[in-house]
């Protein structure tokens, strides 16, 4: 008896995923705990597995369709996936011609057009884009066609099709097609249509939803990071040997970031229709960018952490995010953020707020630049800070305070020890 694969419990407030791909094909033999297919949420992508070994009898939900928490997406038959499974034939028969249209009863007419070599979202490309999987040769186990092979094939006829078709009428005149408006200049071929992931769909909304709700103003500031510059310098070595974690930038920005937090309460807040919800403990989002947009994990209790805790905790998380390991606890919450476009060699930007959060706070690229220090001028690294802020909760003299201390405190980097 078939048993369903069903989409599981994809966390809290996630109630539909999008099917990203079918990681086993129709026929093919699935064994207990393999991948059989990547579902995509708006925080995370994750595989759903086979509870049992057997065949992946039946795909109903085909890449790119949206799913619902336990709805059914498969069915796991029994069997090994092998040619060896069917019938032997009693004795041999002449093979019957199959009528037009007919399905043909022994499968044979299927193979030959590629049909029964295809899973039903490969089937669905290849119709979209008027594919004849006939001329497709798979490449998938036991000559499988898989979605590439077909994506390879409409790469290659793209590249090799006219411009201009004709086709003839029934009174012996030509009737030309008039190519499609896009390849009018001769650069259909030069244009690639990918699907945009369901988290990157997410993120452009939110982000809209951001802008839209939120009074959202930036303010900056410049900071000094000579001292912090030095402190590294002397230090990091044997704090690496000592912790096993790099010294990075992020530890001291961390601590400035809860320290200044701690001085203004409204930062660290949320807003819930007519009330303000402080909160008094610092969950702090650190921005990872990975192939298919920022994702923000975050750092629980930083303020319990120490500067290799904290270094320790972002790497990790970095690693996860980039491997697609991030599990949806590790998106949860979060009260305030900290992005570094720096790494990237940004200069300056306007972050925008992560909801419901009511601050960012963005880092930016140090640059040597000619300052005046007691009269004089030198030559000092410095990196431009930005804090976006929702002016619905927050006022601007807030801001421009909170944004002081943390210059302070990151020019002072000794001081972070007592702020911590």
């Amino acid at each position: 008896m078939a048993a369903e694969i069903h989409v599981p419990e994809l966390g809290e407030s996630v109630a539909d995923a999008t099917v990203g791909r079918w990681l086993k094909q129709e026929g093919e033999a699935v064994t207990s705990g393999e991948a059989l297919v990547e579902l995509e949420t708006d925080k995370i992508n994750f595989e759903v597995e086979a509870e049992q070994e057997g065949v992946l009898e039946s795909i109903s939900k085909s890449e790119g369709e949206t799913v619902n928490v336990g709805e059914v997406i498969g069915t796991i038959g029994e069997g090994n996936g092998t040619a060896s499974e069917e019938p032997e034939a009693e004795e041999e028969q002449p093979e019957p011609e199959a009528e037009a249209g007919d399905e043909a009863s022994n499968g044979h007419r299927e193979m030959e057009d590629g049909v029964g070599r295809a899973s039903p979202s490969v089937r669905k490309l290849a119709q979209e884009y008027e594919v004849d999987l006939a001329e497709v040769s798979g490449s998938g186990s036991g000559g499988r066609i898989t979605r590439d092979d077909v994506e390879r094939l409409i790469r290659d006829q793209s590249r090799t099709a006219p411009e201009k078709t004709e086709e003839p009428e029934r009174d012996g005149k030509a009737k030309t097609q008039p190519a499609p408006a896009a390849s009018e200049d001769g650069r259909a071929n030069l244009e690639e249509r990918v699907r945009v992931s369901r988290r990157r769909q997410t993120i452009a909304q939110r982000l809209v939803e951001s802008q839209q709700t939120a009074a959202m103003l930036t303010t900056f500031n410049e900071v000094d990071m000579t001292a912090v510059r030095e402190l590294r310098k002397r230090r990091k070595e044997s704090f690496q040997e000592r912790t096993g974690a790099r010294l990075g930038f992020m530890s001291f920005f961390t601590k400035a970031a809860i320290g200044a937090l701690k001085a203004f309460p409204k930062v660290n807040a949320e807003l819930q229709g007519s009330e303000l919800v402080l909160k008094k403990y610092y969950d702090i989002g650190v921005a990872v960018s990975t192939a298919e947009g920022l994702v923000v994990p975050v750092i629980r209790d930083a303020d319990h952490k120490n500067f290799a805790e904290i270094e320790q905790g972002i790497a990790d998380l970095a690693t996860k995010a980039r491997e697609g390991k991030l599990t949806l606890d590790d998106l949860r919450g979060g009260t305030f953020t900290i992005t570094n476009g720096g790494i990237f060699g940004s200069l300056v930007s306007t972050p925008i707020l992560t909801m419901p959060q009511v601050a960012i706070l963005g880092m930016h690229k140090i640059q040597e630049r000619p300052m005046v220090v007691d009269g004089e001028i030198v030559v000092r690294p410095m990196m431009y800070l930005a804090l976006s802020y929702d002016h619905r909760v927050i006022d601007g003299a807030e801001a421009v305070s909170f944004l002081v201390r943390i210059k302070e405190l990151i020019e002072a980097p000794e001081s972070l020890l007592l702020e911590g």
